[in-house]
């Protein structure tokens, strides 16, 4: 039997996998829009936003990382062999 769909906001969905990533010391990953994703590292206190297709949009990790409490968040790119993603990491813990 197929588990019933739960719905969260997308803040919660966020917090919850912060969360997750702190407590568990492992990175986790969501798909929180159409071909946008998030990894969130093992702390959770910096993160990558990548697409599929394109690049993400800076106020989108902006608004994310005042979801995720981040205070002093800096922003930069990472180059991987087929994706440019959006890192963002909180330069005073």
């Amino acid at each position: 039997m197929i588990p019933p769909t739960v719905t969260v906001a997308i803040r919660q969905a966020l917090q919850h996998a912060q969360g997750r990533a702190a407590k568990l010391e492992r990175t986790q990953q969501l798909e929180i829009g159409e071909d946008l994703f998030i990894r969130i590292a093992a702390g959770g206190r910096k993160f990558l936003l990548f697409k599929l297709e394109g690049e993400p949009q800076q106020e989108q990790a902006q608004a994310i990382a005042e979801v995720l409490g981040l205070r002093e968040p800096q922003f930069g790119w990472h180059q991987g062999a087929t994706l440019r993603s959006l890192t963002v990491i909180e330069t005073d813990p």
